[in-house]
């Protein structure tokens, strides 16, 4: 193929050019004199007002919105959204200003309007012309940019609810109509346009700002962002807070940073709910929070923030700074200290008594019983052992009883417990003896000081190193806190009578689906904790970065989903959002998250606050 050389410097014919420069230079003389000899003959003569006048070719009056309506391939609104058919015509000088996630708005004539998102952007030619040429592609390679005429870019919309005046209120159906052909289309810029066609609450526990494509939604309201909350009120249902929330994030992503903000929420002085349905009593919510990492601790302290940012939160309605009344209790663990020099919260050591074993056989099957074996030591060995001990026995008594020879030819003679069955018992609730009955108060006795109006408790177990151990102390506690609130019979009325949030991170280290006993025993505590949290004011508040191993009984419950970044295809699939919020997923910056609460509003994304509302991260 052939060079085609500067095209663009092309002036004729090469033939038609004058043999030398000076003619040529001779012929361009000529020519010019030629021209202009008749204007100055004529002198004065020739008036002014014979010259051609400029007109505006710009259209009268001023452009609204960002563009049209197009039924150049149909406008249809169906009940199955495939069949749904909505596109936009944008006007070149806005095309800059849509994105894909932005809100719409499309009036109708009668003063109701279709609220909708941009849900796919496309260029499209506006004349027939094959721009897949050498001589386009080199043109533009050389040109300073893009003739937008050429073209026409092409919104398609999703829509999401109609608006409508009802008296002073403004409110939201389902999409049961078709705009009409060339209705202006125009960003939704007013709060209480947004915030009803999202169906978002007005009030509640605050998550963070609206945002587009990691970019905060903009109003003209002051302030210009809109803040998301969850809906916190009996008003229109049960408050959230009791139909459980998770919070899913791969490391680096901000979660715990988030989780901190929400937790401190839920600890603000104005925030009650009623001790028994129906009552007129109403008490601060108490936070019980399971810190594997040790930093939740830290919410005792103040925020790294500046004065500004306490202001604009303080705008928002956002409690903000340390909480004064968080406790640290720490397990009381053989062989392991703790360590507290990054935060000045006060630290309470507690033990695990034995004694809650009998309630909870699992609690020492977690060596993977079999179902004989676990009903050997939950109906024959563990009642038989409270009946000649007491309740007070220790585990080391315990383990003392098992070793008694008599006791297992005497049940294995009699057919209760097979002298296999007794030995492997015997072997597999051993090694226990470093977490029950420490040099510490038990957790029984501190149930006061656990479990308070308006407090923050945290349980410490980065210094635990055995997982074994770790898991017993937070399997133990947590199935305190929901027998207590599940009990017609409560054994402490101040569990029972507290509106209680339980929080637990990496949530998938205990709440995993598997085939042990243990397990079993556990998800189904869980799972008839969070179906009946409605009732007895239990709220569950799990973080995690592999949402994909918590078991799906307990995921079933899960009302709220906050998740951030996640990189892996499991987690994300698992976390069950809608797809065109889960491509978003792999690609947002710390902070950035998509909320996912049929219950409470629309899909949405929201960017969370810059700075976390607590002390946060370790120097």
């Amino acid at each position: 193929m052939s060079d085609l050389g500067d095209f663009t410097e092309y002036d004729g014919d090469p033939g038609d050019a004058p043999e030398d420069a000076e003619a040529a230079g001779s012929t361009a003389d000529d020519s010019a004199t030629q021209s202009s000899t008749p204007d100055r003959a004529r002198g004065d003569a020739v008036s002014r007002d014979d010259d051609f006048e400029a007109y505006d070719a710009d259209p009268v009056g001023t452009d609204t919105g960002i563009g049209v309506l197009s039924a150049a391939e149909g406008l249809r609104i169906h009940e199955d959204e495939r069949e749904t058919r909505l596109r936009a015509y944008v006007t070149a000088g806005n095309r800059s200003d849509v994105r894909i996630g932005t809100y719409l708005l499309a009036p109708y004539p009668d003063g109701e309007s279709l609220f909708a998102r941009v849900a796919g952007i496309e260029y499209a030619q506006e004349y027939r012309a094959d721009d897949a040429t050498e001589i386009h592609a080199r043109r533009a390679m050389r040109s300073a940019g893009i003739d937008e005429a050429d073209f026409k870019l092409m919104a398609s919309l999703e829509p999401v609810a109609v608006l409508y005046e009802d008296g002073d209120d403004l409110r939201r159906r389902m999409t049961d109509r078709v705009p009409k052909p060339e209705t202006v289309v125009r960003h939704a810029d007013d709060t209480e346009e947004i915030t009803t066609g999202l169906k978002i609450p007005d009030s509640g526990v605050f998550l963070g700002h609206l945002a587009v494509g990691g970019e905060k939604v903009r109003t003209v309201a002051e302030p210009p962002t809109i803040a998301y909350r969850l809906r916190d009120d009996y008003e229109r249902g049960d408050p959230l807070v009791f139909r459980h929330t998770l919070i899913a994030g791969g490391t680096g992503s901000g979660k715990t940073h988030a989780a901190k903000n929400v937790l401190r929420q839920f600890l603000a002085e104005d925030r009650t709910y009623p001790v028994e349905a129906g009552g007129d009593r109403e008490v601060c919510p108490a936070v019980v929070q399971f810190d594997p990492q040790d930093e939740y601790a830290q919410m005792h302290d103040d925020g790294d923030y500046d004065e500004d940012f306490a202001r604009r939160v303080e705008r928002d309605g956002v409690a903000h700074g340390g909480h004064d009344d968080t406790l640290a209790f720490v397990p009381k663990i053989q062989g392991a200290s703790y360590d507290a020099s990054h935060h000045r919260a006060e630290q309470v050591e507690f033990t695990i008594p034995f004694s809650m074993v009998r309630d909870n056989p699992w609690l020492i099957a977690g060596s993977g019983l079999n179902d004989n074996q676990y009903n050997a030591l939950a109906y024959e060995l563990l009642p038989r052992f409270g009946d000649e001990y007491g309740g007070g026995a220790t585990y080391d008594q315990f383990t003392t009883f098992l070793d008694d020879p008599a006791l297992r030819e005497e049940l294995d003679e009699s057919g209760r417990v097979h002298e296999a069955t007794f030995d492997a018992v015997a072997r597999r609730v051993r090694g226990f003896g470093h977490v029950f009955d420490q040099d510490a108060k038990p957790i029984t006795e501190r149930i006061h000081e656990f479990v308070r109006p308006g407090g923050l408790t945290c349980v410490p177990t980065y210094h635990v190193t055995d997982t074994r151990a770790t898991e017993t102390v937070v399997l133990a506690l947590a199935s305190l806190l929901v027998d207590e609130k599940l009990s017609n019979d409560p054994t402490y009325d101040r569990i029972k009578d507290t509106p209680l949030l339980v929080g637990m991170d990496e949530a998938h280290n205990f709440l995993t689906d598997a085939e042990s006993v243990q397990a079993r025993k556990v998800i189904g505590k869980f799972t008839d904790a969070a179906k009946q949290g409605r009732k007895e004011r239990l709220g569950l508040f799990l973080i995690t970065q592999d949402p994909q191993d918590i078991a799906e009984p307990v995921f079933k419950q899960i009302n709220t989903t906050v998740v951030l970044n996640l990189g892996d295809e499991d987690a994300i699939s698992a976390v069950n959002i809608p797809s065109e919020l889960e491509s978003k997923v792999p690609y947002m910056e710390q902070g950035q998250m998509v909320v996912y609460s049929p219950d409470n509003s629309e899909p949405v994304e929201l960017i969370g606050l810059e700075h976390c509302l607590t002390r946060h991260g370790r120097d």
